[in-house]
C-alpha cells in the first residue's frame, strides 16, 4: 500500500539504490531511465556480496542496472578480471573479509576508482581496518567515496520487507540459548530495523509488546534512534501527526497464523510453491517427468500487483479477462495494420503502421505476464486437486463448529492421501492452538499420525509446551479471532456444500484449459469465500492506530505495551502510552512473519481508507516464512 505521503517503502529503497548507482549524486528524477535522457552516462562495474545481491535483485533488474550505467555486476568473492580503466561501485556488508578484499583490489589496481558503499553502518574499527590496509599501498586517493547506505533489508512487495535473519524464533525460544546470544541477536534485529526506518526518513513512536524479544529489540532500537537524533540534529519539532508508529510484536502473539491455509493468491503461491525474492519456483510434470520452472515477478508485473491480494478464484477470473482483452487488442492491431495475423506486424515497414508497431512491445510484454500467471494458476489447480487443500481451508474457517472435528478426522483417516500429511498436521496445529480440544480427539489424531512412521510430528511436542505456557500468562487471547463467528458469514452447511462444488468444478479445469467455464462457476465460488476477518495482529494494529474506535477490552491489552519516543532525548526512555491515532504504521514481528498477516493488514488499511479513514501499514519481520519452513523450524524445538 502507498503511504499517505505518496511513496512506498519499495519506491524509497529503489530511489536510494538508484542514487548510489549514480555515485550518490542527488537527482530530482527518480526514473531509472533518467541517465538515458541527455545526461552523460558514467559506465561502472557493480560488486556485490550475497546479502546485497538479495537486496538489489528483489527490486531492480538487469535493464534497470544498465540504465544506471552498470555494464557488469559480479560477486566480491568471485574471480574477477582487472578493468583498470573502469570505476567500481561496491555494495557489500561491512565485514572484515569484505574490507580485506576491497583493499586487495585497490592494491592490484583492479579498477580506476573506488566508490565503496556498505549495506549498513560501518563500525569505527572496520573503518580503521580499511585505512590500515590501504595506506601501505599509497593508493588511498583511488577511494573517492565511502558511504553507509542503511539498506540492510529485503523488500519484496511495496509494503513488505524482511531482514532475512534465519532461526530467530527457535533461538529465542530455545532454553539453551545464552543471555549473551539473545542480546547479540536482538542487536542484529535492531540494526536492520534501524536501516529501514532511516530509509523512511522519519523517527517513529515505538509501541512494543512486553516481556519478550520485542521489548528487548525496542529498547535497543530506541537507543540507536536517540543517538541518531542527537548526532544528526534531527528536527524534534515535527508535527506529531506526521510521525508513524512502529508496532513491535513477538511471534508468540499468534503462532497459528504461521500454519494456516489461505485462498489468497499470493499466500497460496508461497504455501504450495516456493516464493523467494520475487521468484516463484515450482515443479510441473512434462512428458511423465518433473521439470523445475522459475517465474520472475517483476515489480512492474501488472497482474501480480492487482491480483496477489485477491482470493484465488478472483485471480483465475481476472486472468481469463486479461487473456480475452489481449486477444481483442491484438485483433484490433492486426486489423488496423493490414496484417493477416499478429505476428506479421513485425515484418511490416510501411510508415502508416508505425503507430501500430510501436504498441507491439508493450502488448507482447503484457502477454508474457498473462501467460506466466496462467501457468502458475494451472499448477496451483493441480496441487489443489492432488492435496485436497480446500478441505483444510474449510475446516480452519469453521473452528467454532464442533462438526469441524469430525470433518477433520474424516479427512485425516479416509482420504487415503499421504502427500498432504504436512497440511493435515498444520490444520491440526491451528485447531490445537485456537480451541480447547477434547483429550480423546487429540489422542485419535496422534494415533493416526503415528501410523506414518516416516512422518515427523516433533513440532506437536513443542506446541503442547507452548500452549501450556501461554495459558499461564493469560496472553492477548481476547484479540484472537479464529473462533469468532461473524453475523454475515455463510452458514456451515452451505459452506461445506459450496466447498465441494468448488473442488469438483475447479479441478475440471486441467489440461491447459484453465479459463474454460470459469465465468459460470465464479458466482458460486465467491459465495463460499468466508466473511473477511481481522487476524489478531490486525486487531492490535487497529487498536493502536485508531484507539477511538476500539473496545475497552482491546485497549486494556495495548495499553500495557511499552511506549518509546526516541525524539525525547532526555528523561525516562519508556513513557506512559498515549491513545494517539496514527495514519501510518510499520508492524514488525520478531521471530518470523507470513504473507497471510501481510495481506490481512493491507486489506484492513485499504478498507479503512475507502471509508475515509486513511491508513497505511508496512509489514516486516526477521524472516518471511512459508508454513512448511516454519514447521521445520519449530520441529527443532520439539
Amino acid at each position: 500500500m502507498t503511504s499517505i505521503q505518496g511513496t512506498t517503502l519499495r519506491e524509497r529503497q529503489i530511489a536510494s539504490l538508484e542514487k548510489m548507482l549514480h555515485l550518490n549524486i542527488n537527482s530530482e528524477n527518480s526514473d531509472l531511465t533518467s541517465s538515458l535522457n541527455g545526461e552523460e552516462i558514467i559506465w561502472k562495474v557493480l560488486v556485490l556480496d550475497q546479502k546485497s545481491t538479495s537486496i538489489v535483485s528483489s527490486v531492480l533488474r538487469v535493464n534497470d542496472l544498465l540504465r544506471c550505467g552498470i555494464t557488469m555486476h559480479t560477486l566480491i568473492h568471485a574471480s574477477r578480471s582487472p578493468l583498470p580503466d573502469v570505476p567500481v561501485i561496491y555494495f557489500v556488508e561491512p565485514t572484515k573479509d569484505n574490507i580485506s578484499r576491497i583493499a586487495q583490489d585497490i592494491k592490484e589496481d583492479k579498477y580506476s576508482s573506488f566508490y565503496i558503499n556498505f549495506t549498513s553502518s560501518l563500525s569505527r574499527d572496520l573503518l580503521e581496518e580499511l585505512a590500515r590496509s590501504v595506506a601501505p599501498t599509497g593508493k588511498s586517493s583511488k577511494i573517492l567515496q565511502v558511504y553507509d547506505q542503511y539498506l540492510n533489508y529485503v523488500v519484496t512487495e511495496p509494503s513488505l520487507f524482511s531482514l532475512e535473519i534465519p532461526h530467530v524464533y527457535s533461538k529465542f525460544s530455545d532454553a539453551k540459548t545464552t543471555e549473551e546470544q539473545i542480546n547479540e541477536m536482538a542487536e542484529v534485529v535492531a540494526d536492520g530495523l534501524f536501516d529501514s526506518i532511516i530509509t523512511m526518513g522519519n523517527i517513529p513512536i515505538i509501541r512494543a509488546q512486553t516481556a519478550g524479544p520485542a521489548q528487548l529489540v525496542a529498547e535497543k532500537l530506541d537507543q540507536k534512534l536517540r543517538d541518531y537524533v542527537i548526532s544528526t540534529k534531527f528536527s524534534t519539532n515535527q508535527d506529531f501527526s506526521q510521525r508513524f508508529v512502529l508496532v513491535l510484536l513477538d511471534r508468540n502473539l499468534d503462532l497459528a497464523a504461521m500454519f494456516a491455509h489461505s485462498w489468497i493468491y499470493q499466500c497460496l503461491v508461497a504455501d504450495v510453491f516456493k516464493l523467494e525474492r520475487n521468484t516463484i519456483s515450482l515443479e510441473v510434470e512434462e512428458n511423465g517427468k518433473l521439470t523445475k520452472k522459475q517465474y520472475d515477478l517483476d515489480p512492474k508485473d501488472f497482474f501480480w500487483s492487482s491480483n496477489s491480494q485477491l482470493p484465488f478464484p478472483d485471480a483465475v477470473d481476472n486472468a481469463d479477462t486479461e487473456l480475452k482483452n489481449y486477444k481483442e487488442k491484438a485483433a484490433e492491431l492486426t486489423k488496423g495494420g493490414g496484417a493477416q495475423s499478429y505476428n506479421d506486424l513485425d515484418g511490416k515497414k510501411d510508415d502508416t503502421l508505425q503507430q501500430t508497431v510501436n504498441q507491439l512491445p508493450e502488448l507482447t510484454a503484457r502477454k508474457t505476464i498473462i501467460d506466466m500467471h496462467m501457468n502458475v494458476l494451472l499448477a496451483l489447480l493441480n496441487q489443489l486437486k492432488a492435496k485436497g487443500l480446500d478441505s483444510f481451508f474449510e475446516i480452519e474457517q469453521s473452528l467454532s463448529d464442533p462438526k469441524s472435528r469430525a470433518r477433520f478426522l474424516e479427512v485425516l483417516n479416509d482420504d487415503g492421501n499421504v502427500n498432504n500429511l504436512e497440511d493435515k498436521l498444520r490444520t491440526f496445529l491451528v485447531m490445537f492452538l485456537t480451541t480447547d480440544l477434547p483429550a480423546d480427539f487429540v489422542k485419535q489424531v496422534e494415533e493416526s499420525f503415528s501410523k506414518h512412521e516416516e512422518f515427523n510430528i516433533e513440532s506437536l511436542k513443542y506446541i503442547r509446551k507452548f500452549k501450556e505456557s501461554m495459558r499461564m500468562r493469560d496472553s492477548s487471547i481476547v484479540l484472537n479471532s479464529y473462533t469468532k463467528d461473524t453475523s454475515k458469514s455463510t452458514s456451515q452447511a452451505n459452506s461445506s456444500a459450496l466447498f465441494s462444488s468448488l473442488s469438483s468444478k475447479l479441478y475440471n479445469l486441467t489440461d491447459g484449459k484453465i479459463t474454460e467455464g470459469v465465468g459460470s462457476l465464479i458466482s458460486g465460488i465467491k459465495r463460499l469465500l468466508p466473511e473477511k476477518k481481522a487476524m489478531p495482529i490486525t486487531n492490535i494494529v487497529e487498536t493502536i492506530m485508531d484507539p477511538q474506535s476500539a473496545t475497552e477490552e482491546r485497549l486494556k491489552v495495548t495499553d500495557d505495551y511499552l511506549y518509546f519516543d526516541p525524539k525525547i532525548i532526555r528523561g525516562s526512555h519508556s513513557k506512559q502510552p498515549k491513545r494517539q491515532p496514527y495514519l501510518e504504521s510499520v508492524v514488525f514481528v520478531v521471530g518470523g512473519g507470513n504473507y497471510l498477516e501481510y495481506q490481512n493488514l493491507q486489506e484492513w488499511a485499504s478498507l479503512a481508507t475507502t471509508q475515509g479513514n486513511n491508513k497505511s501499514v508496512v509489514y516486516g519481520s526477521t524472516q518471511i516464512y512459508s508454513p512448511s519452513a516454519f514447521l521445520k523450524e519449530i520441529t527443532l524445538l520439539g
